[in-house]
């Protein structure tokens, strides 16, 4: 998967080997990666491709939008809680990567008002 940003590509690439390492460890597929955590893959990418902040983009535990419908938040949690400590040994740049991009903040939302005068003529 390629995206229009460095940034973005290094989410999806942890993301991945993130999922990777749950699926490899829990589901000890035949070769690659069952089925439902490829689907979790297909979901998470189009969630990451419309994300609203784009390359500014902060990591998705210190975004102020849950984009994720709730059971899919809960299933990445339980793998990240599995995977993020086996990154250190499997993954260790790409770990200290993402610890470091913990840190960004997420860009202030703007939040739309409603034009008073487009009711005036009511």
């Amino acid at each position: 998967m390629e995206f229009a940003s460095k940034r973005m590509n290094r989410e999806w690439e942890t993301m991945e080997a993130m999922v990777r390492i749950h699926c490899r460890d829990r589901h000890a597929p035949m070769n690659g990666i069952c089925v439902e955590c490829q689907q979790f893959l297909d979901y998470a990418n189009v969630r990451l491709e419309r994300c609203r902040f784009g390359a500014e983009k902060p990591t998705c535990a210190n975004c102020p939008v849950h984009c994720y419908q709730p059971a899919r938040r809960e299933q990445v949690k339980v793998m990240m809680r599995y995977s993020g400590p086996r990154m250190m040994w499997e993954h260790p740049i790409m770990s200290l990567r993402h610890w470091l991009d913990g840190f960004r903040r997420a860009p202030e939302i703007e939040i739309k008002k409603p034009n008073p005068t487009s009711f005036s003529s009511l």
